[in-house]
């Protein structure tokens, strides 16, 4: 395991210089701000993921243009929800207000209608964080090359989730599938290709559905959990979603203690359960929401927020806002400060280690959605998260 003390200089370095390296040139109140078109769910299940990045993000903007970067403002749209019409809706109202750019939620399913209305329009569209491969050609054909996400690509997630779980020792894993979006379902695919190349045994897969799914059948899967003997078991779900405090709850319940290994989607503090409190339990994630994480600028950035991160349920997705804030000032930069949509996501698709405050982000022509980021591990036990380590994929499987 990389050690958090280690990485934390390095990381440190690459979030200073990523608060450096964000100018484009000096902004000044007459020039034309760059006009970033916000689509954000403030009532669905996609909000404790949007409002912390929104909030954060908007910190990065007051940061960047009190310095040498270009000037950035954000106008926003409340999708409620995601619904589609709305969603669509937003998007025609966000461009018809001047947006150079749109970001959209963090779920390519919620997100497709924003990202169909902005790609048309020839915008560049970022998602702060979106965790699958489809915020891009391989969804939405060739004006899919406009469209990017912050987030951490599941195949690069599962995989880390997968190098962990074999450091620790643990070599036969249950699988759990939340089927309800494909950034759960691809997760664990991920997981599983990962773990078999490293030579672990899968004993059990199962499924089930979260939202749109009811208790009994989720008491079911953990019957069957609870059968298998496991050294770890994976699930990708989140509890905004409804089934995740039934489910760690469940298998608590039974006296069962095995490990539980989830994704960001695991994250946060909303959905922890008095009686039985979570235990063993852990996730990936970009970073901690907690005070603890290894780089100083993030616990800054927690403590100027705290109020929206708490509200958000404090998952590390916080961290994305600025992120991808941070890389379009990149882009910005490297296009001279061109808001054309085409030479801003060509500038992106060469994202090579690119500094962000989450750390080095990279892009290519096929993935649109971050690789190669390094992971903190959060440990709960009895309710109280904690990092415990990190972690960086080695492999990005193919699923």
């Amino acid at each position: 395991m990389l050690g958090v003390r280690k990485t934390t200089l390095a990381l440190a370095a690459v979030a200073l210089f990523a608060v450096a390296a964000v100018g484009v040139s000096a902004a000044s109140p007459q020039q034309d701000a760059v006009v970033i078109g916000w689509a954000y769910d403030g009532t669905g299940a996609m909000a404790p993921f949007d409002g912390p990045a929104l909030a954060t993000a908007r910190d990065r903007v007051r940061q960047v243009n009190r310095g040498s970067g270009p000037n950035l403002r954000i106008v926003t749209c409340n999708t409620q929800g995601n619904k589609p019409a709305t969603a669509r809706s937003c998007a025609a109202r966000l461009l018809s207000q001047g947006a150079d750019v749109i970001f959209t939620t963090c779920d390519v399913d919620f997100a497709a209608p924003v990202v169909q209305e902005s790609i048309n329009a020839g915008k560049l569209t970022i998602a702060p964080c979106i965790g699958t491969d489809q915020m891009g050609p391989k969804r939405f054909g060739a004006k899919g090359r406009l469209a990017f996400s912050f987030g951490n690509v599941a195949q690069d997630e599962g995989s880390a989730m997968a190098e962990y779980a074999w450091r620790r020792g643990w070599r036969d894993a249950a699988l759990a599938t939340d089927t309800v979006i494909v950034y759960f379902r691809n997760v664990v695919q991920a997981f599983e290709a990962r773990w078999r190349q490293l030579g672990g045994r899968i004993v059990a897969e199962e499924s089930y559905q979260s939202l749109g799914g009811n208790q009994a059948s989720w008491q079911n899967v953990v019957t069957r959990l609870n059968r298998e003997e496991a050294d770890v078991i994976v699930t990708v779900t989140a509890g905004a979603f409804g089934a995740q405090a039934p489910i760690v709850s469940g298998l608590r319940t039974l006296d069962n203690d095995t490990p539980i290994l989830n994704s960001w989607a695991g994250d946060g503090n909303y959905w922890y359960t008095p009686n039985p409190q979570v235990t063993n339990y852990y996730y990936v994630t970009y970073a901690s929401a907690f005070g603890d994480d290894p780089i100083a600028a993030v616990n800054a950035l927690v403590r100027r927020n705290r109020a929206a991160i708490a509200k958000g349920g404090s998952t590390g997705g916080f961290i994305t806002g600025p992120a991808a804030i941070d890389g379009l000032v990149t882009a910005l930069r490297r296009t001279g400060g061109s808001t054309n949509g085409a030479r801003l996501a060509a500038a992106m698709e060469r994202f090579r280690n690119v500094n962000t405050l989450s750390g080095r982000v990279s892009f290519s022509r096929s993935l649109h959605t971050v690789f190669g980021r390094q992971y903190r591990v959060v440990r709960v036990q009895n309710n109280t998260p904690r990092v415990v380590g990190t972690v960086r994929a080695k492999v990005i499987p193919k699923i």
